[in-house]
């Protein structure tokens, strides 16, 4: 089953907590055993899993790639966001959760997040829950 949300960001390089989409999808799925693919079909966003425990994690996340993508570079594309590309390309645009006993499976302190490069916007998401 394929479901889709959108994921509204404020800033232009954020990451916001989609956890609860999993799970709405997980729920409208009925599966309680299987895998949900995650992906976004954006070039200057992506979709990874990290700390959720410390706000700070995701802030160092935005500082370390603002830092070591420079947008204030001349980079040869022409829209100004060669930085938000290189961002998307570095986290990837989806991942793959694991279905057990009704349950995602995350570690201790992990979290599903949408990864914004080039925001604020509305963008897409899609899980596919696939029984297994």
């Amino acid at each position: 089953m394929l479901f889709t949300f959108n994921v509204e960001t404020a800033a232009r390089n954020t990451f916001v907590n989609i956890d609860h989409l999993a799970s709405e999808a997980l729920e409208k799925s009925g599966i309680t055993d299987g895998i949900i693919t995650v992906f976004t079909p954006h070039t200057t966003a992506g979709i990874t899993i990290n700390e959720n425990a410390d706000p700070d994690v995701t802030k160092d996340l935005v500082y370390g790639m603002e830092k070591t993508f420079d947008n204030k570079k001349e980079y040869q594309h022409a829209e100004g966001n060669s930085d938000s590309h290189m961002k998307s390309s570095l986290v990837g645009a989806g991942e793959t959760l694991i279905v057990h006993d009704g349950e995602i499976i995350y570690g201790t302190w992990q979290s599903l997040y949408f990864a914004e490069f080039d925001g604020p916007r509305t963008r897409k998401v899609y899980f596919k829950v696939v029984e297994g």
